[in-house]
């Protein structure tokens, strides 16, 4: 019984702590569009990396006569997100 009312407890604070959070800041939104963005692009050297790493493998078992592994296609170069223009028109 103590453990749920804990439980119960600890998930109210938690809701309201999350709750009261001020929105990011322009920059801090920015950061985290970056953080995002490398993390993607560092997914997609990964997933090259092991297709790569699979295809050698399977060149060295393969019988011949079979065809070869796909090839792997690589990553384009990284690309920081473009920020939005936050300047106001002239008036």
């Amino acid at each position: 019984m103590k453990k749920i009312i804990a439980f119960t407890f600890g998930s109210l604070v938690t809701t309201v702590a999350f709750a009261a959070l001020p929105p990011l800041t322009p920059e801090a939104q920015e950061a985290a569009n970056l953080a995002k963005a490398k993390a993607a692009y560092g997914d997609k050297v990964g997933a090259f990396q092991l297709c790569q790493a699979q295809n050698k493998v399977a060149d060295r078992f393969r019988v011949s006569g079979t065809p070869a592994p796909a090839a792997c296609v690589a990553p384009p170069p990284f690309v920081a997100p473009v920020a939005a223009a936050a300047t106001p028109a002239a008036k």
